[in-house]
């Protein structure tokens, strides 16, 4: 009776250590930060952290119009393309590459200057307003006036202006309406002569009806 005593004893000991380690293993399940699961249905996809003030993976900014990571960037800029992907482009010709190529004489006479912006950069033609010429300077681009009046076919006279130029005609003579060529003007419409008047090429010429005769003034009638 007592070893049967001692062995029961070793299986009471043995069952109560088994149940206290059992139980010791049961831990409750963690849960994630509760500000990491709504910062992340927030923003949405490509989302990186530790980020910038975006928290956009490198390649991805915001959509203006979800405020989420959606809105892909390429670098070098995709000219007349779209962007699709990170440094991805969309060629008009259905091409895709890290950019597009430009058409040639895109940038003009003048060449291009590099313009960026947040999507990247691309080429942008170089340009005065029109009537300037264009010429590289120490300080920089200087836009000079043109003389148009050198190659302009004024009928008459031709007076340059800045940015322009302007015909004129002597006098009897006006511009017609392609503001180049002269024509003549008749000065009887301003009724010059107190009976009568005959309009010449460049001047005119006062007349009296029978019994009158012409004033020395050579417009008034006696």
């Amino acid at each position: 009776p007592p070893v049967m005593l001692v062995e029961l004893l070793f299986q009471a000991a043995c069952v109560s250590l088994f149940l206290s380690s059992g139980q010791g293993r049961v831990y409750p399940a963690r849960k994630k930060p509760a500000s990491f699961a709504v910062e992340r249905r927030r923003v949405g996809p490509h989302v990186c952290f530790p980020g910038s003030g975006s928290g956009c993976c490198p390649g991805w900014m915001l959509s203006p119009g979800t405020g989420k990571c959606t809105l892909p960037l390429c670098s070098f800029g995709c000219g007349g393309g779209s962007c699709i992907a990170p440094n991805l482009c969309m060629c008009p010709d259905g091409e895709q590459g890290i950019t597009c190529p430009e058409p040639l004489g895109t940038c003009g006479e003048y060449g291009c200057d590099l313009s960026c912006n947040h999507g990247g950069c691309q080429e942008v033609a170089r340009v005065c307003p029109v009537g300037f010429s264009m010429a590289e300077t120490a300080n920089g681009v200087r836009c000079t006036d043109i003389n148009e009046c050198q190659s302009a076919a004024c009928e008459g006279t031709c007076v340059n202006t800045e940015g322009g130029f302007a015909c004129e005609c002597g006098a009897g003579r006006e511009l017609s309406a392609d503001r180049r060529s002269c024509r003549d003007m008749d000065e009887c419409q301003a009724t010059p002569c107190q009976h009568r008047c005959e309009n010449s090429v460049g001047s005119y010429r006062c007349s009296c009806r029978p019994g009158y005769h012409l004033h020395g003034n050579r417009h008034s009638c006696v």
